[in-house]
């Protein structure tokens, strides 16, 4: 049951991580408001870096800043680790 609640959120919030790529390269191209750079990074935080990062590279959009060339990467390969070790210990 955990596992499926887990997933469900997993997908949720990279899925937002994603859309919030692309609507911010849209709202980018059109010079309107756009999405704060932080509200990128706390949705990573909160499990989605995967997705911003797929939205990175497939909307080719924040490529040129290094906070999230090196940022989301770095959350992104910190959230792998982190379960891992945990799975290794007997902790999950």
């Amino acid at each position: 049951m955990i596992f499926t609640i887990l997933s469900i959120y997993l997908t949720v919030v990279n899925f937002t991580g994603f859309a919030m790529m692309g609507i911010d390269k849209q709202k980018a191209r059109r010079d309107q408001w756009r999405i704060p750079e932080r509200n990128f990074f706390i949705t990573a935080l909160l499990g989605g870096s995967l997705g911003c990062y797929l939205g990175m590279q497939v909307f080719h959009h924040k490529t040129m800043h290094k906070a999230f060339t090196i940022g989301m990467p770095a959350i992104l390969i910190i959230q792998i680790i982190i379960p891992v070790i945990l799975y290794g210990k007997g902790l999950l």
